[in-house]
């Protein structure tokens, strides 16, 4: 015991290099989802070499910014000057180069004001309120009525052609409004458990607030300082084009002068134009791409599946184990050697391991098993709707001659709600409350069968019929929060019918209901399996197992621990932790003892014991338990197997109990 405990506290990353990998760097993972975004990493790239040119332009332009050749004003491009020239000869691609540190310039100063005061001052705002709240969202209604090129205009008067003054006045205006917008984001994440831990536990304010807050407010402000960005640039070349800035050479200059010779040159505004133009638009890219990197560190990205890498990695998907046993030839699922993993402190660590089992149509399948066993990550991870950073690391999902495993986004989208249904344990949440119950199933219907609105409506009252809820039409002209806990999992059990699925994957269905709703729901679960559709049903109550269920699966720690015919496995169980959950039933208690109970806890992902994963709680452990890994191994019974080294002797004390 004291040397498994000393072996689940070493640190992740001494796991990491046992395991022959190296511990994941927040850094590098940054980076490596950045330039999995190739319009991002385009759009840095381009801004680059923007960068670069401007600022080598004194070194690398052909012809100074003002150098004139008055023979060769407005000449189309050529040998001599590669994008033409202007009015007075000047050469056009020079200008632009030094031009762009006129204009970069003011966009920085623009940014570093709208930054340096807005983002502080809306952080402080949402998190700690009070006057300075108030003060801040003054300031922005303040602001919003406010003509800011009148302002300008003044700032220009008092500082004579001084642009910078400008750009500078151009952030003080927006920075009210970039507090307001950090403040409202701020109020979200400070109402977060972990803020409130870290305030329990002692934390400072300001630590908080860098930490924890910042982090996930950067996408917004990346955001909005990309589109002030945009603004400033367009801001300077306005200013450029009314004569009100600097008399350098800019962008919004070489814009001026190709306004006034458009009709005889109209060339000089296309350089500057896409100048302006691609600059603008790799600045938003760029911000966008930066967002979706900060965001994909607590959520996964809505355009792909998280328990999926791209097709060039499917490749890299390991086998099924040797050990697992042939699929049965008329299975409709056949699972094989199922490994996910999850991030745990930014490493991945698996939290399904290995697990094996087949369904046939009509078949009730029962997954059961406690809190933290893996039993949702078994089933969400047929649908590629894992957690976030989630991936299936080893294994097939065999589904209707499909490898589930290496399915693409839109396999996956054929798949949902046309083959596989979903039934969640709380119904309500999964009803949108903006919509009536008929809408929300009709359109089901008519996402899956393509069919017309009419003809999608009258399906979705059949099927309300079908879920036996009373008075359909009734039920489908109401709004969720006008339906019982009963009549709304129904609902949700006739939006999982819509598309005529062959197999329905219910998450407890029934942990919400009284006992009479329950008993309803389970027939209602029941007439499936008997029409043909195969049933996966994930659930706590053995009473609800033993009454649904032809087969069951025991998972404990990320592992099947046995498998068997549902009699058998209640009657005769073949490990220690199934029958651990058998005697922990509360109708075998003794009154004035102590319920019925298996000692201890789950081991968490990452401090699983060498060995069979139950050993800390079995009252029949061994020092062989303790050696190796324990595999499944099948039973002489049909279709049962057990994860322990002595399932005979257990088998055999129940059968002579």
């Amino acid at each position: 015991m004291k040397g498994t405990d000393m072996k689940s506290a070493e640190p992740k990353d001494t796991e990491a290099a046992r395991a022959g990998r190296r511990p994941a760097s927040p850094s590098h993972g940054l980076v490596a989802r950045f330039v999995r975004k190739p319009a991002a990493v385009a759009s840095a790239a381009y801004l680059l070499l923007v960068l670069l040119v401007t600022l080598a332009a004194g070194r690398i332009a052909p012809y100074g910014a003002d150098e004139q050749d008055l023979t060769s004003a407005l000449q189309p491009p050529g040998g001599a000057h590669w994008l033409g020239t202007g009015e007075l000869g000047r050469d056009v691609l020079s200008r632009l180069m030094q031009g762009g540190q006129v204009t970069l310039l003011g966009v920085l100063i623009t940014l570093a004001v709208y930054l340096t005061l807005g983002v502080p001052a809306g952080l402080v705002a949402g998190y700690r309120g009070g006057w300075f709240d108030r003060l801040v969202l003054r300031s922005a209604d303040l602001i919003s009525a406010v003509p800011v090129i009148i302002v300008l205009l003044v700032v220009l008067s008092v500082f004579t052609n001084d642009e910078r003054a400008a750009m500078a006045a151009n952030g003080l205006l927006g920075a009210p409004l970039l507090a307001r917008v950090v403040r409202s984001a701020t109020l979200g994440v400070k109402e977060e458990l972990y803020v409130r831990a870290a305030v329990a536990n002692g934390i400072g304010d300001r630590v908080i607030v860098r930490r924890h807050v910042l982090p996930h407010v950067a996408g917004v402000v990346l955001v909005q300082a990309s589109v002030y960005g945009a603004y400033a640039v367009l801001l300077e070349t306005g200013l450029g084009f009314l004569g009100l800035g600097t008399t350098e050479a800019s962008w919004g200059n070489l814009i001026a002068e190709a306004s006034k010779n458009i009709g005889t040159d109209p060339w000089l505004l296309v350089p500057s134009g896409f100048m302006i133009i691609s600059f603008v638009l790799a600045l938003g890219l760029l911000s966008d791409g930066l967002r979706d990197t900060l965001a994909e560190r607590y959520a996964p990205p809505a355009d792909q599946p998280p328990s999926r890498r791209r097709a060039a990695r499917r490749s890299l998907l390991r086998a099924p184990r040797a050990s697992s046993t042939a699929p049965a030839e008329d299975a409709l699922l056949s699972v094989r050697g199922l490994t996910v993993a999850l991030p745990v402190d930014g490493t991945p660590t698996d939290v399904v391991r290995d697990v094996s089992f087949d369904l046939r149509a009509g078949e009730v399948l029962g997954i059961v098993g406690e809190t933290g066993c893996g039993k949702s990550v078994t089933a969400t991870s047929l649908l590629g709707m894992l957690p976030a950073g989630g991936e299936i690391t080893s294994g097939t999902l065999r589904f209707e001659g499909d490898d589930l495993a290496r399915a693409d986004a839109a396999l996956l989208r054929r798949v949902r709600g046309r083959r596989i249904g979903w039934i969640s344990q709380d119904p309500v949440a999964g009803l949108d409350p903006s919509f009536t119950a008929g809408a929300q199933v009709a359109e089901a219907v008519r996402v899956h069968t393509g069919c017309t609105r009419k003809e999608a409506r009258r399906r979705a009252l059949e099927i309300f019929a079908r879920v036996r809820l009373p008075d359909p039409a009734r039920v489908a002209a109401a709004y969720p929060h006008q339906l019982s806990g009963g009549m709304a999992q129904r609902v949700g059990i006739a939006a999982a019918l819509a598309g005529d699925p062959a197999l329905v994957i219910a998450d407890e269905p029934t942990t919400a209901l009284d006992v009479t709703v329950q008993a309803e729901i389970l027939d209602l679960l029941r007439e499936l399996s008997t029409a043909g559709t195969a049933v996966i049903l994930i659930t706590h109550d053995w009473g609800v197992l033993a009454d649904l269920c032809d087969r069951a699966v025991v998972m404990y720690a990320g592992e099947v621990v046995e498998e068997a015919e549902v009699t058998a496995l209640v009657t005769t169980p073949a490990h220690p932790y199934t029958a651990g959950l058998l005697g922990s039933d509360p109708h075998h208690a003794v009154p004035g003892r102590p319920l019925p109970a298996v000692e201890g806890a789950v081991p968490p992902p990452g401090r699983w014991p060498v060995g069979c994963h139950f050993q800390n709680r079995c009252p029949r452990v061994t020092e062989e338990c303790r050696e190796k890994p324990v595999v499944i191994s099948p039973l002489t019974a049909p279709e049962r197997s057990a994860r322990c080294i002595r399932p005979a002797e257990l088998i055999g004390e129940a059968a002579h109990d």
